[in-house]
């Protein structure tokens, strides 16, 4: 087993932050697999020097009902045995939020969960695809595959994971509900990454532009890496990356000891 750097980051759009120096950030962070969210574009809309990145494969999901809406990818140096663009069910499947690749035992899910703010519909949505995907990666797991998840979750999950949470009680992405689900994901037996190596508050990986709320550290941490606890004592670092800038989330990381080349 060898130890390798995951990183996630919800980007807000990848064809915008490609201007503003995302492949110097892969050169330098020099990730094995980079897990991207909101990429708000389908792989043809995106670069040559973006689609084909050397030393990585590529793999793209994108909105099916939304032109510039979701979207994730996934950059790997190691190349998958199976990839997945969705859990089965395409009432979720089709916004284009959900990648997932395996290599041998180890199963990699890149989501981008979706936001509850805009109405009581999404809201009802949010909730039943955080239980449709709860639903999918429990059969994964007991077929016997390792689960790392990471992504955007849009909920804050305690309140040392934001800065206002008074003020936030009846916001979405703290409700009752939402960081319950949490709470049963995390019982159905996947770890916080970064709650194994830092307890402490004030790690944020949100913050609202419109405010310059990141200049002040008012913040969400509102992206994770999970794993399932079958692989939870590979894990031997966990990180968030708040000096990166150029999204309005940062990156977040792991490294973790995996069996593949």
């Amino acid at each position: 087993m060898t130890t390798k750097k995951i990183i996630s980051w919800n980007v807000n759009g990848i064809r915008a932050i490609y201007k503003k120096g995302l492949l110097d950030y892969i050169n330098k962070a020099n990730p094995d697999i980079l897990c991207l969210q909101e990429t708000k574009a389908t792989a043809s809309q995106l670069p040559k020097d973006l689609r084909n990145i050397p030393g990585y494969h590529a793999y793209f999901s994108s909105s099916e009902i939304k032109k510039g809406y979701s979207g994730v990818a996934i950059y790997s140096k190691i190349k998958p045995d199976r990839v997945l663009t969705g859990i089965g069910e395409k009432e979720y499947d089709s916004e284009g939020r959900i990648l997932a690749v395996e290599f041998g035992d180890i199963m990699l899910c890149n989501i981008y969960f979706p936001n509850g703010k805009a109405s009581p519909e999404r809201l009802s949505y949010k909730m039943g695809f955080y239980d449709a995907f709860l639903s999918f990666v429990e059969k994964e797991k007991k077929k016997g595959k390792k689960v790392i998840v990471c992504g955007d979750v849009n909920t804050a999950h305690t309140e040392i994971d934001l800065a206002r949470p008074k003020e936030n009680q009846k916001s979405s992405g703290f409700l009752p509900q939402e960081r319950s689900w949490i709470d049963s994901f995390i019982g159905h037996g996947y770890s916080d990454t970064l709650r194994m190596f830092h307890p402490e508050p004030e790690l944020y990986t949100w913050w609202d532009m419109k405010s310059r709320a990141r200049e002040r550290n008012v913040g969400w941490r509102i992206d994770y890496f999970f794993v399932s606890d079958n692989t939870a004592s590979d894990v031997k670092k966990a990180y968030i990356e708040s000096d990166i800038v150029g999204s309005d989330h940062c990156p977040i990381g792991i490294d973790i000891k995996l069996n593949c080349a």
